[in-house]
């Protein structure tokens, strides 16, 4: 099959590592895959695929190559996509990697581009119950992976350090950020250092990101944190290593990649609620999970630091519950998917179905 991506970035992140997996995986299997990105776009990862730099700092329908399937994945890309759809270049899909209307600015134009196409593609059953009630439009679901590269070392009993507490720090200028709720998680490490002063405090950012951001720096220069700029998948799986909790504060996030990836490491995981997380976190059985309003996240990492045979039995249930997470999965599913969409096989036809019946139950009318 034929695959077009109009791609933005493929700086450091999540969503970034996604569709570089996902389409490095749909290439490896024989299938023609083209990025098309507009002039300036980042390339952090190795692709694959074949990569089509435009002349244009933003993407036109001219840019798009004839294929069967257009995948868009924001939605700044979701407007050009349909154009070409329309103009017979391929079937447009969305791949929606985060619910743009609920944290990112410009909701009143993010918010109709979920009305451009019905074949929809989700990475967790929260983001997909999310879209359904607000569009009547269910997605199926692609969920993410994990790399090969990241693995247990065995190395923590080596390090001789203090109790290391890690948890990734981003960009806060011109950025995206505040779903990532910083702000707290600074302020409850810091709870935890003044109760318990001999641990290590870490943060890992994007080097791309912590060189280019007077924040990150400055939180560096205060000398209270150790900073870590892995620049690839090896020495990230290193300082995850390194990490005897793992930290995650965000409270918006449809799939929470870097709890997952330290889980797979060994690391214990301590986290906020963030809708997309409970795909793989059980609190209490793999790692320690609050709401945000519960305010407990020092609470959980002390509870963890002094108690070490439960760090331990979370440590090891998160490890062994990660490894049904792989890239390889998602990669079947997202062929199987848009295989289906491509037939013209209903999806799951179902769920709008079943929201107008649930309104008509209520009394009311569509």
């Amino acid at each position: 099959m034929r695959f077009t991506f109009p791609i933005l970035t493929l700086s450091h992140g999540g969503a970034q590592r996604m569709l570089v997996e996902l389409t490095n995986g749909l290439t490896a299997r024989g299938h023609q895959v083209v990025i098309v990105m507009p002039l300036g776009g980042q390339v952090s990862y190795n692709v694959h695929s074949t990569l089509l730099i435009t002349d244009y700092t933003m993407l036109r329908e001219s840019d798009f190559p004839v294929s069967d399937m257009i995948v868009s994945n924001f939605f700044t890309t979701v407007p050009v996509s349909q154009a070409a759809s329309q103009n017979g270049k391929g079937l447009h899909v969305r791949l929606s990697l985060c619910y743009e209307p609920m944290f990112l600015p410009r909701s009143e134009v993010s918010f109709p581009t979920y009305h451009s196409t019905d074949k929809l593609i989700v990475l967790s059953r929260w983001q997909q119950e999310l879209i359904e009630l607000g569009h009547g439009i269910s997605g199926r679901i692609v969920p993410v992976g994990i790399s090969s590269s990241f693995r247990n070392m065995q190395i923590r009993h080596r390090l001789q350090e203090p109790l290391n507490i890690t948890a990734i720090l981003r960009k806060v200028e011109y950025g995206f950020s505040w779903h990532r709720d910083q702000d707290y998680l600074i302020q409850q490490l810091e709870i935890v250092k003044q109760n318990l002063p001999w641990v290590n405090i870490n943060f890992i950012s994007p080097p791309d990101e912590f060189y280019t951001s007077d924040w990150l720096q400055e939180m560096k220069a205060s000398g209270k944190y150790r900073f870590f700029t892995p620049s690839n998948d090896e020495e990230l799986c290193y300082h995850y290593n390194c990490a005897d909790i793992f930290v995650s504060s965000s409270i918006f996030d449809t799939g929470s990649l870097p709890g997952l990836e330290a889980m797979r490491c060994g690391a214990a995981l301590v986290s906020v609620y963030s809708g997309g997380n409970l795909e793989y976190a059980r609190h209490e059985e793999n790692c320690l999970l609050s709401y945000r309003h519960e305010n407990r996240l020092a609470a959980d990492v002390i509870r963890l630091i002094q108690e070490p045979a439960l760090r331990n039995r979370l440590a090891a249930q998160g490890e062994a519950d990660s490894l049904e997470w792989t890239w390889e999965n998602s990669v079947n599913m997202m062929e199987e998917v848009t295989a289906t969409f491509f037939k013209g096989a209903p999806a799951k036809a179902s769920s709008s179905t079943a929201l107008l019946q649930r309104m008509k139950s209520r009394g009311r009318k569509p």
